[in-house]
């Protein structure tokens, strides 16, 4: 059974890398040939509760968290959010080559008092899948790495009232880069896309076919993304950028299309028509459907008529 451990602060892992105490403790650029991890990293589950942007190059393993691997390539980015558990799997072979790459740490008190605060929730990579992250070619990676250059130029040397301030600017800056490398890797996968839609759309059709829905309730964004092996976030992006929706606009969406052919077609009762869609009560049915067309749904059953 893989050995669990909790990292909480820069400090921690810099320890735990073998590495010198940090210059600044709440912010921290680490070089893969710097690393010569205490405990190694095999089969060693890491809860880090620290922000985490990892580019690797050349490394041979596989990187797990959730219910997914990733054996990386060139280029490669991922991101972490506090609290996500990985699991680093590699043999005592790979631990003996040496990796090129970086990981950009940074704890969530670094931000705090920031608009990056207020921000950092609509960076949704975050919460990505590992396997959904972001490719980057050389000219982007020097582009994020410039920045990184600044960053660290900020904290080694002498701290005075602006460090901080030019610090979340430049994290902030690089996040902006990467939703906009992010957004290019949506359009040139387009094709991969469109079948990830008319998947979705298949599974809406799916799960309504099923006579356990009354039971089961509604679909869930989370429910959709687990059956098409995505992240709920990463299944809410592609969408929006594909269709201009997101998953759960594109729930309802099929609901009160159900729900029109219901009221327009069958003499069940508004309450029995909420409890097959898988409403747990009437008023919830009606004020979704209110919302998305304007009617209620017996105004909309007696211009049928």
């Amino acid at each position: 059974m893989a050995e669990t451990i909790t990292l909480s602060s820069i400090n921690q892992i810099h320890e735990a890398l073998g590495l010198p105490k940090p210059k600044h403790p709440l912010v921290s650029v680490v070089h893969a040939q710097e690393m010569h991890a205490k405990t190694g990293l095999r089969a060693i589950k890491i809860v880090m509760n620290l922000y985490q942007i990892v580019l690797k190059q050349g490394i041979c393993g596989t990187l797990k968290y959730g219910r997914n691997s990733y054996d990386y390539q060139e280029g490669t980015l991922v991101f972490t959010a506090p609290g996500q558990i990985l699991t680093y799997e590699n043999t005592a072979e790979d631990q003996d080559n040496r990796h090129e790459g970086w990981t950009l740490l940074f704890h969530p008190d670094l931000i705090r008092k920031s608009s990056l605060a207020d921000k950092i929730d609509d960076y949704t990579f975050f919460n990505y899948d590992v396997h959904e992250a972001l490719h980057v070619s050389d000219e982007e990676r020097i582009t994020i790495e410039e920045l990184l250059d600044k960053i660290v130029k900020e904290y080694s040397q002498n701290l005075d009232k602006h460090s901080q301030h030019l610090i979340n600017a430049n994290i902030q800056l690089l996040l902006d880069y990467c939703l906009r490398f992010y957004d290019r890797q949506f359009y040139t996968r387009t094709n991969l896309n469109t079948d990830v839609v008319s998947k979705f759309e298949r599974l809406l059709k799916a799960y309504y076919k099923s006579d356990q829905v009354p039971v089961i309730g509604l679909p869930s964004v989370q429910h959709c993304a687990q059956k098409l092996h995505l992240s709920a976030n990463y299944l809410s992006d592609l969408l929006k950028k594909e269709t201009g929706k997101s998953a759960q606009e594109h729930i309802h969406l099929f609901i009160v299309e159900k729900a029109k052919n219901s009221l327009l077609n069958s003499s069940e009762s508004i309450s029995e028509i909420g409890y097959a869609l898988g409403f747990e009560y009437p008023q919830h049915f009606s004020n979704l459907f209110k919302a998305k067309t304007g009617y209620s749904p017996r105004a909309y059953r007696s211009l049928g008529r």
